[in-house]
């Protein structure tokens, strides 16, 4: 039992490590602010959660947590966040639950071949007006360093330019600051600590889930990275050393 949870340490440790060094160099926060973390119930918005809300308890720049979700509620129904609401109940932060149509909206009304790109701009959206009505200055979203580089692979062979979303990004209209706190942190790490954190990751209704263009990139880069070790690392060392999209 001790190995266990030893080894449970040593990984948050890992990750917290990863996580505050992302907050420092990029000065994601600010002092006694509220941050809210976008929480869908997946692995990475829940491990995210927990290490935002294990930095609460030393970091320097003192700040509260709000957790909020957005359910789409895909086939007309509303998915059950009991698991997420007795995780937020043992690192007591504060729990808001918005139930929508997004799901009826794109899948149903509009139909859309292609939702990703509608969905995440509609989401988004209703995710900041819920941060600002909760009293936050900040969003938390959970990519991580898989993410950006697939972003970076997607806008250049897709989109034709060299880009990524930014680790900070203030949003002047809204006035509201997102972060990305774990964009240094692989996708590996964080399935492993949510496996072994036993957090109550919820398996998306989307019907669109694993059928996109980032997990179809985020595919192509694990096999090159075969053949080309670290890939995602040397992507997200070269946009450090250009300051490509603030990095």
């Amino acid at each position: 039992m001790y190995a266990e949870n030893h080894t449970k340490g040593d990984r948050m440790k890992k990750l917290l490590s990863k996580t505050r060094a992302a907050i420092d160099r990029y000065g994601m926060l600010g002092q006694n602010e509220k941050i809210a973390v976008g929480v869908s119930g997946g692995k990475d918005s829940l491990v995210l959660l927990r290490l935002m809300a294990a930095l609460r308890e030393f970091h320097p720049a003192r700040f509260g947590l709000a957790a909020l979700c957005l359910d789409p509620c895909f086939g007309g129904k509303a998915a059950d966040y009991s698991g997420v609401e007795s995780l937020c109940s043992e690192l007591d932060v504060p729990l808001i639950i918005k139930r929508s149509r997004l799901g009826e909206i794109i899948f149903e009304e509009r139909g859309e071949k292609n939702p990703c790109s509608l969905c995440a701009r509609m989401r988004r959206g209703i995710l900041h007006n819920m941060a600002l009505e909760a009293g936050c200055t900040r969003l938390a979203l959970g990519h991580h360093m898989d993410d950006a580089a697939a972003t970076f692979w997607l806008n250049l062979t897709s989109g034709s330019r060299i880009g990524c979303f930014s680790p900070v990004t203030y949003l002047d209209r809204k006035g509201i600051t997102l972060i990305r706190p774990m964009i240094f942190c692989r996708e590996r790490e964080i399935s492993a600590a949510a496996v072994r954190l036993g957090l109550p990751v919820m398996k998306s209704a989307c019907p669109a889930d694993g059928c996109t263009q980032r997990a179809a990139a985020q595919n192509i880069l694990i096999q090159l990275e075969k053949n080309y070790p670290d890939l995602t690392g040397k992507i997200i060392a070269a946009m450090q050393s250009g300051n490509i999209s603030g990095w």
